[in-house]
């Protein structure tokens, strides 16, 4: 496989983002070359709590996660989280997984919450010692969050919570969840729909009485993922994460770090596949030539190189622009679109190249076409963003 991409010279990147990518291509090399890709239930759960564990040890969680709190940087940086999730991306599918949820999970965390909340789960995260959840989507609101019905009302000296939550992350497996739940009413907008006030985040435990994992979900790149149930869960006034009402801006906040990184994932995935179509195409004999001789082939692996080309400028634009304080929701959600839906296609053509080889169970190409699909969906299906690119054109 190649060393590292030409994308690195980039103005985007500084001195520290190229080193934090060559010591992340090292490690996955020796750590995930030839990794174990298990399909059972319990044999993923216990590859993600590895995973986790091995990113612990690496320091590469400590990307997660400000130095405040056990992390590497400053600040969270959005380029550094990219980076480590396009090379994982690249060689395993789940080693990505694991990366991104320990950020994602514990991000509201790192934006809002005070310096007791803090200490107590987040050098955890960073350690790998510590797995977290984000926990926002339910059966009736998963983009529309606004359409929250899980409910957290205050009761002496802690809130109770109730409701469900489902498609969530890490579900089962997680030492912590950040929850977010409505302590109060959205306003009741003139075209009936409701605002996303009223929504508080606060961290679940899963030994609080009251929670309960409710059904696991297999879907067809196996991760944890579960529906999680709350009936009168009881947690203390303290895990309150900031104040009352600012959940949802802590969730977008949290998105807005953690956007531009699905885009990244989506790019490594995709790279992987032009990586291994180019290889087969060079060796794969066909009517007395090579398939890498036919202009057709050609022609498909520079529609790939481009269409993945075009999406990671847009990726760390947006990775950019973010880290430079600079109003990215347009940018973001510009990567988004463009990656996901460029690497789908490239793994297609990829596929498609390898014959009836690709679509056999376990070969590289059929993991990497079941591990793209979910991208297009999660943390804001395509559709989506759409509606927020037009959104920001029309303001």
């Amino acid at each position: 496989m190649q060393g590292l991409p030409e994308h690195l010279s980039w103005p985007f990147f500084e001195a520290p983002h190229r080193e934090l990518a060559t010591k992340v291509e090292a490690w996955a090399a020796l750590a995930l070359a030839g990794g174990h890709h298990p399909m059972d239930r319990a044999g993923v759960d216990a590859r993600c709590r590895e995973l986790v564990a091995a990113l612990g040890r690496a320091g590469l969680t400590r990307y997660c996660v400000r130095a405040a709190d056990g992390g590497a940087l400053a600040e969270l940086d959005a380029r550094a989280i990219c980076l480590v999730r396009e090379t994982l991306a690249r060689w395993d599918g789940l080693a990505d997984f694991a990366f991104a949820m320990q950020g994602l999970g514990s991000g509201a965390l790192a934006l809002g919450a005070g310096e007791a909340l803090r200490s107590r789960y987040l050098p955890r995260v960073a350690a790998g010692e510590a797995i977290a959840a984000f926990a926002l989507s339910e059966p009736e609101a998963g983009s529309d969050v606004a359409a929250m019905t899980a409910s957290a009302r205050r009761e002496g000296a802690g809130y109770v919570l109730d409701g469900t939550k489902t498609w969530i992350s890490n579900g089962g497996i997680a030492d912590f969840y950040c929850v977010f739940a409505r302590t109060a009413p959205g306003e009741r907008r003139s075209d009936g729909t409701t605002s996303a006030q009223g929504i508080s985040a606060f961290v679940v435990e899963p030994g609080d009485p009251g929670f309960r994992i409710g059904a696991r979900i297999d879907v067809m790149a196996p991760h944890p993922l579960a529906e999680l149930r709350f009936d009168s869960c009881r947690i203390p006034a303290s895990r309150l994460i900031g104040v009352e009402g600012e959940g949802f801006k802590l969730a977008m906040r949290t998105l807005d770090i953690f956007r531009p990184s699905v885009a990244a994932a989506a790019l490594g995935f995709g790279r992987r596949a032009l990586e291994e179509a180019i290889t087969h195409v060079k060796e794969r004999p066909m009517f007395g030539k090579r398939l890498a001789d036919f202009q057709l082939t050609q022609a498909a692996l520079a529609d790939m190189a481009t269409g993945l080309d075009a999406a990671r400028l847009l990726t760390y634009r947006a990775a950019w622009l973010r880290d430079g304080g600079t109003p990215a929701t347009q940018a973001a959600a510009m990567a988004k679109l463009a990656a996901t839906e460029s690497a789908q296609q490239v793994i297609d053509r990829a596929l498609q190249m390898f014959g009836g080889r690709g679509v056999v169970q376990g070969e590289v190409l059929e993991r990497l076409y079941r591990e793209i699909r979910a991208l297009r969906i999660y943390e804001g299906a395509t559709e989506v963003q759409k509606l927020i690119i037009a959104r920001e054109l029309l303001k």
